[in-house]
This record gives C-alpha cells, sequence and structure tokens, in this order.
C-alpha cells in the first residue's frame, strides 16, 4: 500500500474553541477574510441556495486555495449536490454530478469525471433563471433533501496553511 506524505491538518478559526465554536459564526468569520465584493456574492449565493434547499447540511471546509461551502440532503459530503467555492477574487458555483446530466444553456465549465462549475458574476447571479434551472435539474439527479430536517452548518475542516484571502 502507498502512503501519501500530505498530511490534513486543522486549525481552529481564530479565538474559538472547535469543541464550542458556532458553526455560523466560523463561516462568517470565514467569509470576512475576503474581499468585500467577493464576501458579497458568496454571502448571497448562499442565502439562496438555503432558501432553495433549507434542510440541507451545510459542510464548511476552509482550504488552503478557496473556501468551500457543500450543500448535501445527509451528513455524507459524497452526497452533497452543490457547493460554493469562494476564491480571492471571485465565487463559483460547483454542481458536483454536473458532469451526469445535460447543461441546455452551455453554461457549466469543466471537463472533469463529475464536477461542472460556472463562475457567479453578481449577488444577484442566483436570480438567473437559467441557473435556476440547472439548479433544479441537479437537484433532480440528487438524493432527496428530507423536509422534516432541520438544516445545519458544521465546519468539516480549517486547513492550517490558506492562500491569502484578499488581493
Amino acid at each position: 500500500m502507498v502512503r501519501s506524505s500530505l498530511k490534513i491538518r486543522r486549525r481552529t478559526p481564530k479565538g474559538t474553541d472547535p469543541s464550542s465554536a458556532d458553526p455560523r459564526a466560523a463561516l462568517e468569520t470565514f467569509l470576512d477574510r475576503f474581499e468585500p465584493s467577493v464576501a458579497q456574492i458568496a454571502r448571497a449565493a448562499l442565502a439562496t441556495l438555503r432558501s432553495i434547499v433549507p434542510n440541507a447540511t451545510e459542510m464548511v471546509y476552509d482550504n488552503y486555495n478557496a473556501l468551500v461551502v457543500g450543500f448535501s440532503p445527509s451528513d455524507r459530503p459524497s452526497d452533497a449536490v452543490f457547493s460554493v467555492a469562494v476564491y480571492r477574487d471571485h465565487v463559483s458555483l460547483c454542481f458536483l454530478r454536473g458532469a451526469r446530466f445535460a447543461d441546455p444553456f452551455g453554461r457549466l465549465r469543466g471537463n472533469g469525471a463529475q464536477v461542472r462549475h460556472l463562475r457567479l458574476e453578481g449577488d444577484d447571479a442566483l436570480d438567473d433563471p437559467q441557473l435556476r434551472a440547472l439548479i433544479d435539474i441537479a437537484l433532480d439527479h440528487a438524493r432527496p433533501f428530507d423536509p422534516q430536517r432541520p438544516g445545519r452548518i458544521v465546519v468539516r475542516a480549517v486547513a492550517e496553511r490558506q492562500r491569502p484571502r484578499r488581493t
């Protein structure tokens, strides 16, 4: 068996204890590290997705390259349907099984085996009817979200080292 030398390390957000941290507050702290214009787009995208799937588990990964918030019908990362990826100069909406469904509008980018994405150009980007249709298509191809299950935020990992979040 080949072992990787890559180690994932957890780091707590400044001033918080991982066992008692409020995940919503931690997410806000992570977003505050970005340029205000980028954080505004990310917050708008998150709010819109929360209104579409209010019972999702939001899995937060403050990674080396980006802050990622995945929306899943369960606590399993493999069930996630979309994610909002926040980079220092832009925000992308990723369809985690986007390669499996048709993109009738030709908006999705990427050529990987599973994921397709598109860049969000403004805080009203998710109001676009074509983008809403793509979200509906993705939900049709996903495990159903339980309407009785309350939504929640879980901070899954925070990278010890990160690229700068501002330009």
